[in-house]
């Protein structure tokens, strides 16, 4: 008889490409483990027959249950950093077997998981073509200070990309930059630190908690450079265009790092070790599959 294959199901809404549910069920194909995606809009739906149930969070309805007959169960928290879900995730967090979070912060306060997000080597990684841009950013400008720092970045450095842009679309626009800027509104960790520096860009942002970005082994002047005020961010930058071997290396040195140790592979593969360990379910995965 032919053992079955465990299948992992993963739950969350799909509104948009580019969310990081998305990017977890690719890692886990990407590892050799079967899995399907539901929605949790059709959660009553989804049969008792996997091995493990992810639920992704995506700023959904944080009162929905999952059927009580699909465990064991995890729920990987990302908004932690706004109070009003907070507070839904904190009361959330009891219906499930492990809780891992995004941010560092709620998993301190918590005493739980802390799986950062990361980088997907095939949509991230970077493409072939000339350095054509000296500053890019892709995203929103959200408020007070980040929209101020991208005008004076428009209006400093006119050789730039700043604006939105589809999630297949950001390593051509960071591969073809000298450096990607950053603000981290949330004094963590987010998605565009893996995505800059997996396209090879020079990654200057601020710095977030005191040992955010040292807990991932990313060093400043080493793997990316900091600023802490305006007039610091304007120096490093200038430096860095002045200069732009010196950058290149750095940005090279970040882009290893972050292939090597960030990727969402590695994420998913932190948690199928978790669940092993504090659940007693085995996923196999291949861990050949992680860039190293």
């Amino acid at each position: 008889m032919t053992a079955q294959v465990p299948r992992v199901a993963v739950i969350f809404e799909y509104e948009r490409p580019g969310t990081t549910g998305m990017y977890w069920e690719r890692a886990l194909r990407a590892l050799g483990v079967a899995c399907d995606h539901w929605r949790l809009a059709d959660a009553a739906r989804i049969p008792p027959e996997y091995a493990l149930y992810v639920r992704i969070d995506h700023g959904d309805d944080y009162a929905v249950r999952l059927p009580a007959a699909l465990r064991p169960s995890v729920f990987y928290a990302i908004d932690t950093h706004l109070p009003h879900s907070w507070r839904k995730i904190r009361r959330a967090a009891g219906w499930y077997d492990l809780i891992a979070y995004c941010h560092l912060e709620a998993a301190e306060r918590t005493g739980g998981a802390w799986i950062p997000v990361g980088c997907d080597p095939e949509l991230h990684g970077a493409v072939p073509g000339e350095r054509r841009y000296d500053v890019a950013f892709v995203g929103t400008e959200g408020g007070i200070p980040r929209k101020f720092l991208l005008q004076a970045l428009r209006e400093r450095y006119p050789r730039n990309f700043i604006g939105g842009a589809p999630h297949d679309g950001m390593a051509a626009i960071y591969s073809r930059s000298r450096i990607g800027f950053d603000y981290a509104i949330n004094n963590d960790v987010n998605m565009r630190v893996f995505e800059v520096m997996a396209a090879g860009a020079l990654l200057v942002t601020n710095p977030v908690r005191p040992d955010g970005f040292q807990r991932l082994g990313l060093e400043g002047g080493r793997h990316l450079r900091f600023y802490h005020s305006p007039r610091e961010l304007f120096e490093v930058i200038d430096e860095a265009l002045v200069a732009p071997a010196a950058a290149q290396q750095v940005a090279d040195a970040g882009r290893q790092l972050v292939l090597a140790r960030h990727t969402y592979a590695h994420r998913v593969r932190q948690l199928l070790v978790l669940v092993e360990e504090r659940l007693g379910v085995r996923i196999p995965h291949q861990t050949g599959a992680l860039v190293t």
